[in-house]
């Protein structure tokens, strides 16, 4: 018994409890809205319009973490189309920034999640600051 106090203890000393340790980056992302809602440590951070999936083309809805951020990539499926601070959830899919600002608010995408590019880079800094495990993305209709 007394070990495994021990053992906790040593834990407690080297791995503290801390608030931005356990902090959750929330995303939810309203495609009836066009809307995305951002939460980190349950408090509400921002509210930006998006561009998601025009008629023809799907974005997936679900629960999603981060697979993979790349600061700057370019489609290798639509004419090398830059996608600044992708965040990429399943597949090719990814929420990214676009040059399309006039755009955003409406469904227009191939399937990504498009961001102003100011926003996208405020979200993919919070990914890589909590993690990618301490993101979660929730799509729904």
């Amino acid at each position: 018994m007394r070990i495994r106090f021990a053992l906790a203890a040593l834990l407690f000393a080297f791995f503290p409890a801390t608030d931005a340790f356990a902090a959750k980056v929330e995303v939810l992302i309203d495609l009836s809205e066009q809307r995305m809602m951002v939460e980190v440590g349950g408090e509400n951070r921002y509210s930006w319009l998006v561009s998601t999936a025009r008629r023809g083309y799907r974005t997936p809805i679900g629960l999603f973490h981060p697979v993979r951020l790349e600061r700057m990539w370019f489609s290798t499926r639509y004419d090398l189309s830059p996608m600044p601070y992708s965040i990429f959830f399943r597949g090719g899919y990814a929420i990214h920034g676009t040059n399309e600002i006039g755009k955003l608010g409406r469904p227009v995408s191939h399937g990504c999640v498009r961001l102003h590019p100011a926003n996208a880079r405020r979200l993919f800094e919070l990914v890589r600051l909590y993690g990618k495990g301490a993101a979660e993305i929730t799509i729904r209709p």
